[in-house]
């Protein structure tokens, strides 16, 4: 992580009247913003350069659980600190973050990226691709904040695309739809649109699936690394850490590194979201309580049995439902969302008493 020193536009950063009011409860700090997150070390950009960044101890004293400590996408308070690394004391509230279980901590919720506008979910048309996986990716986005995207990649590799262009749209209504191949100019820069001055977009997806292609599409660049493919037909991993770039129409893109599956982490409003015809379909019962077995007036058996309603689906309905009630139930979630609730309370009061 190099010093950069000098004045940097904090607009270019997403800096707007929204974060400009959370700053300013905070006086005594400079406001900035994470551009890169690599273990416990961070790179902040503020108004005076980017420099790398730490918590202070009393920030890690006081921190309950992963998601409490900064993300690439937010934005906090810091001392500059002269000589030294930056010292972050306060992490401001996010407009949207995506979130998934910690890896290898099944009571813990990870931000994988804070403060986003749009999520372009990737999925490439080869062996990589699986329709429950993007019901996943989707689940994850809806509950995000952000409004999701689906960027279906390597086009030029898939023999049956009609067929499973019409499998996305089927469990995606509403959600818009990108087709694109490396070799196409055009198809990939379908993306730029997205990008406006002082918005953010993040890429998800597995390793591999083309992330690091369309973000050079977007940076006009070949800015980062790009991989061939695996004698298994799959993308070789490319990006090994979060980054926030700023591109040269005036906006910014996060890459995370590839991730084949995103567990879930209370996303029951996402997942109500991404599987809207169930969610409908649920209500209908006769009984509000239908557990969809037996139950006379069944609603969900019944469209399962007249086959408007795949098992399949079904089934993956369930078992995301299941993992977003396993970490709702968790002791260390509960904490985090009551300390949340505070936070935003505490802001609410804040902000009545300045006007």
């Amino acid at each position: 992580m190099e010093e950069k020193l000098g004045k940097i536009d904090m607009g270019q950063y997403g800096m707007n009247d929204r974060v400009a009011a959370l700053a300013g409860m905070y006086p005594q700090w400079t406001p900035g913003r994470i551009t890169l997150q690599e273990k416990g070390l961070y790179m902040l950009a503020t108004a005076y350069g980017e420099k790398p960044a730490e918590v202070s101890g009393r920030f890690r004293y006081t921190a309950d659980v992963l998601s409490d400590y900064p993300a690439v996408g937010d934005f906090v308070m810091a001392d500059w600190n002269e000589g030294g690394r930056a010292v972050i004391h306060q992490v401001l509230h996010r407009k949207s973050c995506i979130v998934r279980k910690a890896a290898g901590n099944a009571r813990q919720e990870q931000i994988v990226a804070a403060n986003v506008d749009v999520i372009f979910l990737c999925m490439a048309l080869n062996n990589d691709f699986s329709i429950r996986r993007l019901e996943r990716y989707l689940s994850i986005a809806w509950d995000s904040g952000a409004t999701p995207v689906i960027v279906l990649t390597k086009a030029d590799l898939c023999g049956d695309l009609d067929e499973k262009r019409s499998q996305v749209e089927d469990i995606a209504a509403g959600v818009e739809l990108l087709v694109t191949t490396a070799m196409d100019e055009e198809s990939c820069a379908q993306v730029l649109p997205y990008a406006g001055p002082g918005r953010t977009v993040a890429f998800i997806g597995s390793s591999g699936v083309g992330k690091s292609m369309l973000i050079n599409r977007l940076l006009g660049e070949e800015r980062l690394n790009t991989g061939g493919l695996r004698n298994d037909d799959k993308g070789r991993h490319t990006t090994t850490h979060r980054e926030l770039l700023l591109l040269p129409g005036g906006g910014m893109v996060i890459d995370t590194p590839g991730m084949r599956e995103l567990a879930m982490w209370d996303t029951d409003e996402g997942i109500g979201q991404a599987f809207a015809e169930i969610e409908e379909l649920a209500g209908s019962c006769r009984f509000f309580d239908c557990s969809h077995r037996n139950e006379p007036g069944c609603a969900v058996r019944k469209a399962l049995e007249e086959g408007r309603l795949t098992e399949e689906r079904w089934q993956s309905y369930l078992k995301l439902k299941a993992e977003a009630a396993y970490a709702e139930d968790s002791e260390s979630y509960l904490q985090a969302k009551a300390k949340k609730f505070k936070e935003i309370a505490r802001f609410s009061r804040n902000l009545k008493k300045k006007r």
